[in-house]
């Protein structure tokens, strides 16, 4: 990035390992800052309401709300947040319906890191560094 402000990132991922692994690589970088981390679904509701992130990035697979009910719902209550759903995959179908439910980008967990922040650079509309 150019000097600016860090993409505030809300983290939904039930995997504990997976998701304490992305907070540890995201909190050595000056472009991304996790600003909430949480395993359900329905939780990340909340804080993305409470923390106004650029970002959540959320598993498909996930308890309470799962992707596609989670981008519908995120959608009513705070529309101005970007949705990068990062899975471990997507059929086809699913993917068509996130996007149709608002998802902007849809990565897999076997991406490199540098493709992750890419990613979100991308559906915070900024040019990755």
């Amino acid at each position: 990035m150019s000097g600016g402000a860090p993409i505030r990132v809300v983290l939904a991922e039930d995997n504990d390992i997976f998701r304490e692994s992305l907070e540890l690589l995201f909190g050595l970088r000056d472009d991304v800052v996790v600003v909430a981390s949480v395993s359900d679904g329905s939780d990340a509701v909340a804080a993305c309401r409470g923390e106004n992130p650029d970002v959540l990035l959320m598993d498909y697979r996930l308890p309470g709300l799962d992707g596609l009910r989670l981008s519908s719902a995120m959608r009513r209550s705070c529309p101005g947040v970007a949705l990068v759903c990062l899975s471990a995959s997507v059929e086809p179908q699913q993917a068509a319906a996130l996007l149709a439910a608002g998802a902007i980008e849809l990565l897999t967990k076997d991406q490199p890191l540098d493709e992750i922040v890419a990613g979100i650079h991308r559906a915070a509309g900024r040019v990755a560094a």
